[in-house]
């Protein structure tokens, strides 16, 4: 549950309340501006969501020298103004592919290196961003606002026949590079054809006479859209890029870097087109130079065309494919249904039942001979008996469950209140291991006050493994993972400070503060019963099947998961398939109706089990609602072979390791849930019967 939310929330993006997209005018030409254009596009404006707006946006973004609060805290989100002929910085980001869940940074590539950036005034990273691997750098493409650029050449690369076959395989297994301006990640768009999609691919590859040919994309023609404001500022509402395969002329060793090349100056005057008869072919082995050595001329143009797209309206296009509201509002109405029934049942069992029978029960005018003790209330002397096994282990997984629900909920809070900037790429899983890590001592306190209810003596073994517990088994799992990725020459690899970093963290922040936590727990009174424990162990008779394991698990982990499946779904896609979920007040909604209907489901079943004279409720409560993680893997395991085309052991070997880390995460969290609802409905049955 905890990196499920934490990956899911990564791809937010708050600003975003429509996803139909505008459509982009005489996108295939630059604009020249002047007052007529701009009078003309303002009346053909069509109203959108900006018009809604847009009052709210006017004044907000000043001069840079003179920037507001709001845009110091939350760039991205607020309008950022450029003046003419400003230098703006295109950042490169990394290179990922939807068939394989490993992803490179650009400058692994063949390709141009950007211009190098001093220490100090490099980007820092969070230690969310390191962990799934985005660093922004410099592009090498350089850019002024409004200043348009015809063919021109930036480098040329030599490239090694070992490099050209690793290019092949990244053209076959659909490798995009992405790239960001002003925030905006590139859009590869046609009109003619009706799509969009983040990205363009490191080249592609055509079948001749059954032989598979591949090229490579060298040169980028970037469109960028524009409005301009009344104190001619300019806000920059689209970035697009179209790619193309163009094998360039080089004379000798050296590209006329200072003049146009030759066939960058045959389409001086036109935008450079892909043109069969001129694609840059990467050579299979028998194919390759004597010399060892391909060279590659890269190259791009830059057209800046003025739209009546406002700023608000600009990230509508990226929303194009992903879940708009109604579907939402279907997923919370299915689950809303699902809590209905389940708070009927409560309450049927709560007020009609079990007042009934506690009202007949303390009845003072009935004879012990009229009196007959049935269900539940014959296991008066045994309900708050613990477990004969696994008392530790109980006690340390509630706990930690409680730590998972407290971080949880707090992170989407936080993002619910606009607290946590969603343009910051690492910021909200950062911001969620942080407080996963604070909430060390809710683990702490939770776990000592459970054991010392079991009456375990092992108190400093309890509290240690508390601390170690949950984390080290991420850990373990992560390690072993990175050991893969590193040999891979992952972007997702790890550096030895991070890792260092990470430890630190769980040393000297978690583990005190669940020391803290358990210090004060133990220090607490014995949490007080409502009714004796006898000294020996009523006999359990035989039960009903639907109180027996393993169906009482499947039945209690069905109803939470279900509630739930339409919002995982697009969490599933936002993380694997690269797709954008901003709906952070549906998922904290979500992320609360799974909780009530965890600690329902637990009710009822608990109901169920002691009404068969069954007291052994404690590991079951939990492993009811915990058998959701398993629904969760099981999920996860058909989304892999429907939904995803993984090439190679690696990929669904990272796929099937983060996966079984969430199955644990929202298996613990959903168990937590269910034993404390079970725990405390208990001792509010039990405190109102009278017992000699």
């Amino acid at each position: 549950m905890l990196n499920l939310i934490a990956f899911a929330a990564v791809f937010a993006v708050s600003n975003a309340a429509s996803n139909r997209p505008r459509e982009f005018r005489n996108k295939d030409a630059p604009l020249v501006f002047n007052q007529q254009h701009k009078a003309a596009l303002r009346k053909r404006a069509r109203p959108g969501l900006a018009s809604k707006v847009k009052n709210k946006i006017k004044g907000s973004a000043k001069k840079k020298e003179n920037k507001n609060l709001a845009s110091i805290l939350f760039p991205g989100v607020t309008p950022e103004e450029y003046d003419f002929d400003e230098k703006i910085d295109m950042f490169v980001d990394i290179v990922a592919s939807k068939k394989t869940q490993i992803p490179y940074e650009y400058n692994d590539l063949p390709v141009c290196p950007g211009p190098r950036v001093e220490r100090r005034n490099r980007m820092r990273r969070n230690i969310g961003a390191k962990l799934q691997g985005y660093n922004y750098k410099p592009s090498p493409y350089p850019m002024k606002v409004l200043e348009d650029k015809y063919c021109s050449p930036i480098c040329l690369v030599k490239i090694s026949m070992r490099k050209v076959m690793w290019m092949r395989s990244l053209i076959e297994r659909q490798y995009r590079i992405q790239m960001t301006l002003d925030s905006l990640p590139v859009l590869m768009k046609s009109n003619e054809f009706r799509y969009s999609v983040r990205g363009y691919p490191v080249g592609f590859k055509t079948s001749d006479g059954g032989e598979d040919k591949y090229y490579l994309y060298n040169h980028l023609r970037f469109q960028v859209g524009y409005n301009r404001q009344e104190n001619d500022k300019i806000h920059i509402t689209s970035f697009e890029v179209h790619p193309v395969s163009i094998k360039h002329e080089v004379d000798g060793d050296a590209v006329k870097f200072d003049t146009q090349i030759e066939t960058c100056d045959a389409q001086r005057k036109n935008n450079v087109v892909n043109d069969p008869a001129n694609y840059l072919p990467l050579p299979s082995k028998d194919e390759f130079p004597n010399s060892g050595i391909l060279e590659v001329v890269h190259s791009y143009e830059v057209y800046w065309n003025e739209q009546f797209i406002e700023w608000t309206d600009r990230w509508d296009i990226y929303l194009s494919g992903a879940p708009d509201d109604e579907i939402h509002y279907f997923a919370i109405v299915n689950s809303l249904m699902v809590v209905v029934f389940l708070t009927c049942a409560v309450f049927i069992i709560m007020v009609r039942t079990l007042k009934k029978d506690i009202a007949a029960y303390n009845d003072i005018s009935l004879d012990d001979e009229d009196l007959e003790e049935t269900g539940w209330k014959l296991v008066h002397g045994d309900v708050f008996r613990p477990p004969k096994n696994g008392q530790m282990l109980l006690s340390i997984c509630v706990g930690t469950g409680a730590q998972i629900g407290v971080a949880v909920i707090i992170t989407l809070t936080f993002a619910l209140l606009g607290l946590l900037n969603p343009m910051n790429k690492g910021e909200t899983l950062s911001t969620i291991l942080i407080l996963f890590v604070l909430s060390g001592s809710v683990a702490g306190y939770i776990s000592s006050r459970l054991y010392k209810f079991c009456d375990g003596k092992a108190w400093k073994r309890t509290t240690i493994l508390t601390a170690i517990g949950f984390p080290g088994l991420l850990v373990s799992m992560f390690l072993c993972l990175d050991l893969f990725l590193t040999f891979a020459g992952a972007a997702t690899a790890v550096s030895v400070w991070t890792i260092i970093s990470i430890f630190l963290l769980w040393t000297c922040v978690s583990t005190p503060l669940v020391f803290v936590g358990s210090y004060f727990g133990y220090r607490e009174d014995k949490i007080e019963c409502p009714t004796k424990t006898n000294q020996i162990a009523r006999f359990i008779p035989e039960c009903p099947w639907y109180a027996k394991a393993p169906q009482t698990w499947i039945l209690s982990g069905l109803l939470p998961f279900g509630s739930v499946s339409i919002e995982v779904l697009f969490i599933m896609a936002a993380v694997w398939l690269h797709q954008i979920y901003y709906a952070i007040g549906f998922l904290l909604f979500v992320v609360i109706i799974l909780a009530l209907t965890c600690a329902e489901v637990a009710i009822v079943m608990n109901y169920l089990q002691l009404g068969a004279e069954n007291h052994q409720w404690m590991w079951r409560s939990f492993v009811n609602c915990a058998f959701t993680g398993v629904y969760l893997l099981m999920y996860s395991l058909w989304f892999l072979s429907s939904k995803l085309s993984l090439v190679g052991l690696l990929p669904v070997l990272v796929y099937v390791t983060y996966m079984s880390m969430m199955s644990i995460t929202l298996g613990l969290f959903c168990g937590s849930i269910g034993f404390l609802s079970c725990l405390a409905f208990n001792k509010i049955i039990y405190s109102a019967v009278k017992v000699d």
